[in-house]
């Protein structure tokens, strides 16, 4: 199993492009994208529930106006995830059938206006998942080229070691930052390591910039000398500190800011320092290492 070396360092997350978040316009849409190429983010992350199942529309017309070449960007989606937003169920729950599993993925492809997705991922573990089932669906995606490989999002190890029974797991995406490092440690980016697997973080400015608390205050005060040193600002060492993890993560960040885009995008040619990545480290937990 290889890792997609083509994904951009920087993953563009489009959560908030659509209804969630920014409502862009068409044009907008298509302005953004040819920014996030310019500045090396070729990488586009989606799932079919954002914007409660419309922002790949959105995406898709605007990109299907934009000029770009599809084999000039890779697009990651999701599926499993069914919401009582933007469809007919009467309560929030996860499907992993066969033929859900390949209607989403058929109708991620005609929302997005491709003819295949880079990668498609499983949104969430459910506890009624069957991975010979979920692996019937998947292989017939890849066996048919609308899928070049698939992988999950938020799954534990003992969860992919179950879904790998029945077939190959190319990545993780799960939730990480110098504010939630649980995947350092309960053996998720080990799985990562030990099987090639393509490392992904959501959320991975964390609650930096979100809450005013004892941890971040003593992440703030450990990163007062960095900024000068580094000649970087507070995202740029948040994102330069995950960067350095042998995983190898690939960090989606979700501004669409364009300013703050190019900086994220700077952030991939910081080395930090091994003594450096630890004051992090340490100032988030609020306590040496043992």
């Amino acid at each position: 199993m290889q890792k997609n070396k083509n994904f951009s360092r920087i993953i563009s997350g489009t959560m908030t492009w659509g209804s969630w978040g920014k409502k862009l316009s068409k044009k907008e849409m298509i302005e953004l994208m040819h920014h996030c190429i310019e500045n090396g983010l070729t990488t586009f992350d989606h799932a079919d529930i954002y914007g409660s199942y419309s922002t790949e529309a959105d995406f898709g017309k605007a990109y299907a106006e934009s000029g770009i070449k599809r084999e000039d960007i890779q697009l990651i989606s999701k599926c499993g995830i069914q919401l009582t937003r933007g469809r007919d169920n009467k309560i929030n729950h996860y499907q992993y059938d066969k033929e859900y599993i390949i209607w989403s993925a058929e109708q991620s492809l005609k929302k997005l206006n491709t003819e295949y997705l880079d990668l498609l991922l499983m949104h969430r573990p459910s506890p009624l998942m069957e991975p010979f089932e979920m692996a019937e669906a998947l292989q017939q995606l890849l066996d048919s080229g609308k899928v070049m490989q698939v992988g999950v999002s938020n799954f534990t190890p003992t969860q992919v070691a179950m879904l790998e029974k029945a077939i190959p797991v190319s990545g993780n995406q799960v939730e990480f930052s110098l504010t939630h490092d649980e995947p350092m440690y309960d053996g998720t980016f080990d799985d990562c390591i030990a099987n090639n697997r393509l490392a992904m973080a959501w959320s991975p400015l964390g609650s930096y910039f979100r809450d005013s608390d004892k941890q971040t205050k003593r992440i703030k005060k450990a990163m007062e000398p960095l900024e000068e040193k580094y000649s970087a600002n507070e995202s740029q060492l948040l994102l330069a500190w995950l960067l350095k993890h042998p995983a190898k993560i690939y960090p989606v960040i979700g501004t669409t800011d364009k300013k703050r885009i190019k900086q994220s995008a700077k952030a991939a040619e910081i080395d930090m320092e091994l003594q450096d990545w630890f004051s992090l480290l340490v100032a988030s937990q609020g306590h040496d290492v043992p």
